[in-house]
């Protein structure tokens, strides 16, 4: 039994229709019926004891801030493989088959478990990290330890809230980050240095402002701008792809009108790339007028 079974379980609706978040950071057991797609943001035990031999599949979300670092400790852990019983330690976020971050996923970020827990730490790349469960067997279960640790260089981020100012950045190395915030949003850049600074020579410090559409000027650095239905950002809608070298602060936001916010950095390695976005919540009575809309196109 694969954590793929685990992901094949049906679709959920919405994230804020189903989600549970603990305000305290306190040890506490998972009620089922009420807890089944947990988020949490703090740190402390959680203990789960299945109260029945049903297969349902349930997640324990965990979020910390964006530079922070997941670690998990299975302090105990008592499911039965014969029985169907599976927990999984994901790397990432995962909802109705999509995962996060999509850009760099393998399967290293995936650790299965039953009838004994893993010996080591569990510690995420990123501050998002999820420990799936199928416990169809009464009395059976898992305790866990949450910690969040400092992650000096973070690359992709999770911004559970639409409130703040936050930076992306590649830090000199070639692949993409991300950053996802999870509703719709009003963005705006505050400060923009994509495929400007070198990282070895002379920095070049003259400002080109913000340039538009530069993948269709073939250019291969660049960041992202838009919105998705899922958590795959690879799969998101693109309002615009902007590089170039500007601290001009007096731009207007752009609203993007979709399920999750995401800013996608491409770098090629060659520069040190940055980009520095304020994030604010986006009324409902203005989604008529967003920028962008995510799957206008399948109506």
């Amino acid at each position: 039994m694969a954590w793929r079974g685990l992901r094949n379980q049906g679709q959920v609706p919405s994230w804020f229709s189903r989600v549970r978040r603990y305000p305290v950071p306190t040890h506490r057991i998972i009620n089922p019926n009420e807890d089944c797609f947990l988020v949490t943001s703090e740190e402390g035990e959680l203990f789960f004891k299945s109260p029945s031999n049903e297969p349902t599949v349930c997640g324990i979300y965990m979020i910390a801030e964006p530079d922070k670092r997941i670690q998990v400790i299975f302090n105990y852990l008592d499911v039965p493989c014969d029985k169907g019983g599976l927990v999984a330690w994901i790397d990432g976020w995962e909802l109705n088959g999509q995962v996060w971050p999509a850009d760099s996923w393998d399967d290293d970020r995936v650790v299965e478990s039953c009838d004994s827990r893993p010996q080591r730490k569990l510690v995420s790349r990123q501050n998002a990290a999820l420990v799936q469960y199928r416990v169809p067997a009464r009395g059976k279960g898992f305790a866990i330890t949450i910690r969040h640790l400092r992650n000096a260089r973070p690359c992709n981020l999770m911004l559970f809230g639409s409130e703040g100012v936050y930076t992306l950045r590649n830090h000199g190395e070639t692949g993409n980050c991300s950053m996802v915030a999870v509703s719709p949003t009003a963005v705006r850049v505050l400060d923009l240095n994509v495929g400007q600074s070198i990282k070895r020579g002379t920095l070049l410090n003259i400002e080109t402002g913000t340039i538009s559409h530069c993948t269709k000027r073939g250019l291969v650095d660049y960041a992202d701008i838009g919105g998705a239905s899922g958590l795959d950002h690879t799969k998101m809608e693109i309002y615009d792809s902007i590089c170039g070298l500007d601290s001009n602060e007096a731009r207007r936001p752009i609203l993007i009108a979709c399920e999750n916010t995401v800013i996608r950095l491409v770098s090629s390695g060659r520069y040190q790339n940055s980009i520095t976005m304020a994030f604010s919540s986006l009324p409902f009575e203005h989604y008529e007028h967003a920028d962008l809309i995510c799957g206008i196109n399948d109506i």
